[in-house]
């Protein structure tokens, strides 16, 4: 059975959101593998002196949780419990 995580995740850009969204997904990847779908929740600009100097997206992202046990790990804790 395959496990979904769902982080969320600020990122921010002077260019755009959709820039800022790339940003979100490089960061996440950096330490998470398996990445799906990326849902923007929000998005937001901050505006000094009549102009937008940075664009925000809070982001969430879901990724496979990976089963980190191989067969052979599997019938070696099996093995154990019997006593083999």
């Amino acid at each position: 059975m395959a496990i979904v995580k769902v982080i969320e995740v600020l990122a921010q850009s002077p260019n755009s959101w959709e820039d800022a969204v790339r940003e979100a997904l490089t960061e996440v990847q950096k330490t998470v593998r398996g990445v799906r779908t990326i849902y923007i929740k929000d998005l937001q600009a901050i505006v000094e002196n009549g102009e937008i100097v940075q664009f925000r997206a809070n982001a969430k992202i879901s990724f496979l949780v990976e089963d980190r046990l191989r067969e052979e790990d599997m019938q070696e804790m099996e093995q154990r419990a019997r006593g083999d």
